[in-house]
């Protein structure tokens, strides 16, 4: 009779088919979300010269779907601690898919806002479950990289996102971008037939028939006999508990990585809401404004692999810092007329450096919580960074309402870099400090 540690033998077990199908479905709902969340910033020109928004209506129309985020984060993490990663997952799925269809139908600002709050709670709930699922799946060697090449889909569901806003907008009119999101309703059968529940959760809930049929495909060189039993070692207990993430030295380690995540998600909502309108009233056309929001995520999708990389290599924290850094830097420079080609330049780095590490914080939050509180983790991370979200589209829309000059309206939007940067940096030094104590209490 065997006792096998699940994350000890998949932390050894080779990358296998098994896992990349796990990453690409993941990857492929992230697609979807990605497209949901940044078709707002491609239609939102549109929207006001049709409603008559003034900046600070339309600032305010873009927050209902991240009021719906923060919400969602925090109520399906959690939620899918009790009932499971995979139920959680098709839930939020179904949920944004349904709302961003019915947006295209809206008639007035309060019924587009109404549909886009509820697609928010899908969106919201939907990424720390599918970070949670994978980062469960991944071997510790390459946890960082395979989290973020299947976070890397919603960057491309923005670039999805612009391109057919650059096909679509200009012919038909901003509505057809949402009637899009009935195709993405048939992936629906596919995810509840081949996404599959976490292993740790289905242990804790005395379901091992089933988590021996997933172990098998996990392991399929790893025969079990009848009397080897599978077991998922933690040395936590099961609360899921907002308060757990607080205990075990990781107070000062939340609470910079909630900072973290609120400036982050504060810039890319800001610039993926507001970017291409304000190249459109500095004399860039309206399809090269779009393309600035094609180069923002394809900056996202790059920045998040190579940093994925570099967080396995060198660790989370120091790649994290210095891409904040980067994002301070280019985001100023921005604002100082370049040529167009530069300008396109500083838009991808910042993109890279933003986009991509929301991705990497996600990635940190896994990492830093067991099992049996990561959604919790991972909700509550993301639920704190909505409010950032929220403030990025309706700070934005309120400074661009008061005509400041373009170059100080971007000096403004680097400030969230920089304050994250050295959120990061206290992290850094904190987790070195407890990986410290542990390993002097483990060898004493």
């Amino acid at each position: 009779m065997r006792n096998i540690d699940i994350t000890d033998a998949i932390d050894k077990a080779p990358f296998g088919r098994f896992q990349w199908t796990v990453a690409a479905l993941c990857g492929l709902l992230l697609v979807v979300d990605g497209y949901d969340v940044f078709v707002a910033g491609t239609v939102l020109p549109a929207l006001m010269k049709e409603w008559g928004l003034s900046k600070p209506q339309a600032g305010t129309l873009q927050a209902w779907a991240l009021f719906g985020m923060m919400f969602g984060a925090l109520v399906f993490g959690p939620l899918a601690d009790r009932i499971g990663r995979k139920k959680g997952i098709a839930i939020c799925f179904l949920l944004f898919t349904t709302s961003t269809l019915l947006a295209g139908f809206a008639n007035s600002p309060t019924q587009f806002g109404i549909f886009r709050f509820i697609a928010g709670l899908g969106c919201g709930g939907l990424m720390p479950n599918t970070v949670a699922l994978m980062n469960e799946y991944a071997p510790k060697r390459l946890r960082s990289t395979m989290v973020a090449v299947m976070f890397s889909g919603y960057s491309v569901g923005g670039m999805v996102a612009a391109g057919f806003g650059i096909g679509l907008i200009p012919q038909f009119g901003w509505k057809p971008m949402f009637f899009i999101a009935a195709v993405p309703l048939l992936l629906l059968p596919l995810v509840l037939w081949k996404l599959p529940e976490s292993l740790g959760f289905l242990l804790r809930q005395g379901k091992e028939a089933e988590a021996r049929t997933i172990w098998a495909k996990v392991a399929p060189s790893a025969r079990l006999d009848a009397s080897d039993r599978l077991v998922f070692i933690e040395s936590k207990s099961a609360s899921a508990s907002v308060i757990e993430l607080f205990r075990d030295q990781r107070a000062v380690s939340t609470v910079m990585l909630w900072a973290a995540f609120f400036c982050c998600l504060l810039l890319v909502y800001l610039l993926s809401s507001w970017l291409p309108k304000v190249l459109q009233e500095v004399g860039y056309a309206e399809t090269a404004s779009l393309l600035s929001l094609f180069s923002l995520n394809f900056g996202g999708m790059l920045g998040a692999i190579l940093g994925g990389r570099l967080g396995d290599r060198f660790g989370l924290p120091r790649v994290v810092v210095g891409f904040f850094t980067a994002a301070a830097v280019s985001i100023a420079l921005i604002g100082f007329g370049l040529p167009a080609p530069l300008l396109f330049v500083m838009v991808f780095i910042a993109g890279a450096t933003t986009i991509g590490t929301q991705i990497l914080l996600y990635a940190s939050v896994a990492q830093l919580y067991n099992l049996s509180i990561r959604s919790t983790g991972l909700g509550w991370a993301s639920g704190v960074g909505r409010i950032g979200a929220i403030v990025g589209p309706t700070l934005g829309g309120v400074l661009l309402a008061q005509e400041l000059p373009l170059q100080q309206n971007f000096l403004i939007f680097a400030v969230p870099a920089a304050l994250s940067a050295l959120a990061m940096l206290v992290f850094a030094v904190n987790a070195a400090r407890r990986t410290a104590t542990v390993t002097a209490v483990a060898t004493a």
